[in-house]
């Protein structure tokens, strides 16, 4: 078996940065195959995909994946660490030779896997600091970082390497390996030109989240993503089948809301007794998606932690699921592959036929006796089913069962 690149990605859209990343990881590693784990439907933020995770995955196709796999929803919706934490038990399932290549704004492995280290180890001491933070009332993403900060007792070096989110990333993918003992190699490229939710265009690069900014503006972003990743954006905006932001679901989430009793809005992931009730008030209270965040957010709660409860709810995400998601080993769900990607299943196939690995749902479900796995998957179903909900064309659920694995034509179909 050869050498595989692993790269772990939302795609949301893919732009140049992107190409740039997946091309220096290829020159650093010479791998013999890539493989690229996208989110889905949904993305980790408590966002929705721009468009759908079939056209994300022909991108990656595009942009020279072998192999394209599908992380999830339960974690390409959670927090960082559970994030990482899904990718690295599907990478490290491979049992290979692998590398993982991210994109981090410091590009210093060795810093990254420092705090690593910290957070997988816990000492008394940074767990004494962390407690004392939490204290205080702020975030547990804030009250983290100042604790890490206080521990290596050097604030002005680290400061800028702890608030920055490729980085915070990154360390959670360093951290995920420790704890499954796996012998993935980490290494990491410099973040190229901007930052990650940067508005500023410098030559041809632009944060995604500036990118998807553009496109609901109508603006031109042709010199900020390959050829492919614009055909494709096209094709999906022309048909009507994008979805620009969460807000589109305003509706469907107070629906799910306000059905919702206080011990089910107890049960959502990341939803403390407190945090219940000021939930409670806001959806009684409000009729819009933005001043449910509004109202809620605060200093203890982020706006993203509140996001993604909100689409919790939507997806009928439960803390027994999440708690199932930490506990299990996930599937390995192909959106996409060529020969290449196509041999290496094959080889994974010999050399560990129990390895769940989907071609088809119809198939697994039929053959799968495994409760944890089959619930996870009626997730993924359902966020395509509802995600498909907005479409303004062609509104189809079931795509999940229907929609075929993305190849890309070979050069001499062309000429056919």
């Amino acid at each position: 078996m050869g050498k595989v690149l692993g790269i772990i990605a939302e795609y949301n859209p893919f732009h140049n940065g992107h190409l740039y990343h997946i091309e220096q990881s290829k020159e650093l590693v010479n791998p013999d195959y890539t493989v690229c784990i996208i989110s889905g439907n949904f993305v980790q933020r408590g966002n929705v995909s721009i468009i759908d995770k079939w056209s994300k995955a022909e991108m990656a196709l595009h942009a020279g994946a072998n192999l394209v796999i599908e992380l999830p929803t339960i974690y390409s919706t959670s927090s960082a660490e559970n994030f990482a934490e899904g990718c690295i038990k599907i990478l490290d399932s491979f049992k290979l030779d692998t590398v993982l290549s991210f994109g981090s704004e410091c590009g210093d492995i060795n810093t990254l896997n420092k705090f690593a280290e910290i957070l997988y180890k816990e000492p008394q001491e940074y767990r004494s600091l962390l407690n004392h933070e939490l204290q205080t009332g702020i975030s547990y993403p804030k009250a983290r970082e100042n604790a890490l900060l206080m521990y290596v007792n050097d604030i002005r070096k680290y400061a800028n390497t702890l608030s920055a989110p490729n980085n915070i990333l990154g360390i959670e993918y360093l951290k995920a390996i420790k704890k499954q003992k796996s012998n993935i190699l980490p290494l990491t490229v410099k973040r190229n030109a901007v930052e990650h939710d940067s508005e500023e265009i410098v030559e041809n690069y632009a944060s995604s989240t500036h990118i998807r900014e553009l496109l609901c503006e109508n603006k031109n972003i042709t010199n900020l993503v390959p050829k492919f990743t614009y055909d494709i954006l096209a094709r999906q905006i022309n048909s009507g089948k994008s979805v620009l932001d969460i807000a589109a679901f305003e509706r469907e989430i107070l629906y799910t809301l306000r059905r919702m009793t206080l011990n089910q809005i107890s049960n959502l992931p990341d939803v403390t007794f407190g945090l219940a009730n000021s939930l409670m008030y806001a959806i009684n209270s409000c009729n819009s998606y933005e001043k449910i965040i509004s109202m809620v957010k605060s200093k203890t709660y982020t706006q993203s932690r509140v996001q993604r409860i909100l689409l919790y709810a939507l997806l009928g995400i439960t803390k027994d699921d999440m708690q199932n998601s930490k506990k299990v080993n996930p599937y390995i769900r192909v959106l996409g592959l060529d020969d290449k990607g196509r041999e290496l299943l094959s080889e994974l196939s010999k050399s560990n036929p129990k390895l769940p690995v989907i071609t088809s749902v119809k198939d697994f479900y039929n053959t799968s006796n495994n409760r944890n796995l089959i619930r996870m998957l009626n997730i993924d179903v359902l966020a395509t089913n509802i995600y498909t909900l907005e479409y303004l064309q062609d509104s189809q659920a079931n795509l999940d069962y229907t929609q075929k694995i993305v190849t890309l034509p070979k050069p001499e179909d062309y000429i056919k």
